[in-house]
């Protein structure tokens, strides 16, 4: 117990001294006019209060990854906690919030524009298909964790196919409509919900004094198949240390930020927030089921692809009862939806700043939009297991591309681009050695493949310092 709130507390105050680091690299503008009271157009472009915008980025970055990755990461033992605390304050925090602020510079341009300006035309037409691609993928990712987490919370007659309905027309919704129509009005409710869930698991833990691993325990590999912590582990456990995802929903919080001060706030203390949902869902599986040892044999006695939604489920309503169960799996529910509806949102943003096409008209969305449901569509006929660990790779191949770019852009503002840097070299490595490793990629032998991922890593930064002169 005493590790895990070692760890909470270390992301609080990773918070506020790293994250007003990240700040003074970055240097803010106070007396700058934002994009949102630049350009207002009542559609993507909309001033909130900062509190909302936060909520939001909040919601939106925090989909399944926190939940589920952390839930198949803990396996690997403690090494996952100290992956989520030091990833999140200085890879993660980092990213999202350098990213952020970028967009904010650049009139909310999106996360492909971004990585284009820096580094080039070339990289920016393979950004715009990459993200497209990764949004389209976490939309279909997201219709179908909520879905199966709804049919248990409903009768029979109300199975999976229909809730995935249910939830693909709100997606559709969400989409096409002004910001603060929907999304603006709707993640208020979906906030009580997650915040309900963090704060009721674990308070749960602490009065069930439930047993959770500590760091005197020692870093070793538990994994029962004994997959490598490296990378294995890093791509696992992804959306509570750092995502590429996250990049791409910056943008649209970046078209509603009121003043570059509230981006700390909003972009690394979302990053944060995401972190400490993370370590509770971490916590809360191991110490669960009585260790990370029985965690395992559990997943194993499941046997089939829904075993977090299922873990998810048994805690929930084992812990907090009936009521308490429910809500806690509402918030958990709520954090996929509000990330695969603004996912297809940005998919859309994406294309129309490639074709230059005004947003403002409902018939223009539709031109951009229905192509993209009707693609998300197809994938989701995909097997779920397949789809997920094509999304986990991708999502932290766009953070090495969104890293590179911010550490370009640092280096020609004449500002300490160390900070990103190292990130970027660590997730180059990571990304790298796991798709020549797994089973998805190249499969090939973990030593071949660790040494070509640090090969990698070193090539990248010659090319970057290289091109710096």
């Amino acid at each position: 117990m005493y590790s895990f709130l070692l760890s909470i507390v270390a992301l609080i105050v990773g918070y506020f001294i790293y994250g007003k680091i990240t700040e003074k690299v970055f240097g803010i503008d106070t007396n700058r006019i934002t994009p949102a009271l630049a350009n207002p157009d009542g559609v993507d472009y909309v001033a909130m209060p900062w509190w909302r915008v936060f909520l939001i980025q909040f919601l939106n970055i925090a989909g399944l990854g926190p939940i589920f990755g952390a839930i198949m990461g803990v396996m690997f033992g403690s090494a996952s906690f100290l992956w989520i605390v030091l990833g999140t304050i200085f890879a993660g925090g980092v990213h999202d919030y350098l990213s952020g602020m970028m967009s904010v510079r650049a009139n909310g341009a999106s996360q492909s524009e971004l990585v284009g300006m820096h580094m080039g035309n070339g990289v920016k037409q393979f950004m715009r298909g990459f993200s497209l691609i990764l949004m389209v993928l976490v939309g279909a990712v997201f219709v179908s964790g909520p879905a199966g987490l709804l049919a248990k919370l409903t009768p029979d007659t109300i199975n999976v196919t229909w809730w995935a309905i249910i939830v693909f027309t709100y997606y559709i919704l969400a989409t096409l409509l002004p910001i603060d129509q929907i999304i603006g009005k709707i993640y208020p409710v979906f906030g009580f919900a997650l915040l309900f869930m963090a704060v009721g698991i674990m308070g749960a833990m602490i009065v069930n004094k439930a047993p959770i691993p500590e760091f005197t325990e020692g870093f070793a590999n538990l994994h029962p198949s004994k997959l490598p912590i490296f990378p294995i582990m890093f791509v696992s456990i992804a959306c509570g240390a750092i995502s590429g995802f996250h990049a791409t929903q910056s943008p649209l919080m970046a078209r509603c930020i009121e003043n570059e001060k509230l981006g700390r706030r909003v972009f690394y203390g979302s990053m944060v927030a995401e972190g400490i949902v993370a370590l509770i869902w971490a916590a809360a599986a191991s110490s669960f089921y009585g260790s990370i040892q029985g965690l395992q044999e559990h997943v194993a006695s499941l046997g089939n692809i829904n075993a977090p939604a299922q873990i998810v489920d048994q805690i929930s309503k084992s812990w907090l009862g009936p009521v308490g169960g429910v809500l806690a799996l509402l918030g958990v529910i709520a954090a996929p939806l509000t990330s695969g509806d603004t996912a297809l949102r940005s998919a859309r943003l994406i294309a129309a700043d490639f074709l230059k096409f005004d947003q403002k008209p409902m018939s223009k969305r539709l031109i951009i939009s229905i192509p993209l449901f009707v693609l998300t569509f197809l994938i989701l006929q995909m097997d779920f297991n397949i789809l997920w660990r094509y999304f986990a790779w991708c999502n932290q191949t766009l953070a090495v591309f969104t890293l590179w770019a911010i550490t370009i852009y640092l280096s020609k503002e004449k500002r300490f681009y160390g900070i990103s840097l190292l990130p970027a070299m660590f997730m180059t490595a990571v990304t790298t050695s796991y798709i020549l490793m797994a089973p998805e990629g190249f499969h090939l032998s973990e030593m071949v493949s660790i040494i070509s991922g640090i090969v990698m890593a070193i090539a990248a930064f010659g090319y970057f310092m290289i091109k710096r002169k």
